[in-house]
């Protein structure tokens, strides 16, 4: 028979795996990170320059759900190392857009093993994983409207 307090066993918390796993994932792409000198913060916000080229700051923090407080020092390491500059609009100085650089550009080049190998990491078949995908993002949509 259950009791009240089963509600609270972490094995009923779905915010339990979601973390575990999601740490786990991001353990996982270090190695190959390391390589391309990025954090997995910097990496997908590499992978939405790559998909979109130029992007305002709060745009990119739409697209990786990421507030300007972590998303500033960010782009201060990216532009750093080289990869991105970032620069005000002539007819609007509010509006600060990153810009990858040429160096930027060549890491996509080295970046492009890096799913592949994360796929090699993930035991789910490519019908799971779609399947993941669509729940997860469905969880995404519903939190983001709260």
């Amino acid at each position: 028979m259950a009791n009240k307090y089963d509600v609270l066993k972490i094995e009923n918390q779905i915010c339990f795996p979601l973390y575990a796993a999601s740490k786990e994932i991001v353990r996982q792409y270090q190695p190959f990170l390391d390589e391309l000198d990025l954090t997995y913060t910097q990496y997908i916000t590499m992978l939405v320059l790559w998909e979109y080229g130029d992007t305002n700051i709060k745009k990119l923090g739409e697209y990786l759900l990421l507030d300007s407080g972590t998303l500033t020092p960010l782009v201060k390491k990216l532009e750093e190392k080289g990869y991105v500059i970032r620069h005000r609009k002539k007819d609007d100085e509010r509006n600060l857009i990153i810009s990858l650089t040429n160096k930027g550009e060549e890491l996509k080049e080295k970046a492009l093993e890096v799913p592949y190998k994360i796929g090699s990491c993930v035991c789910l078949e490519p019908e799971e994983a779609k399947a993941l995908y669509s729940l997860l993002y469905k969880v995404l949509g519903k939190l983001k409207k709260e």
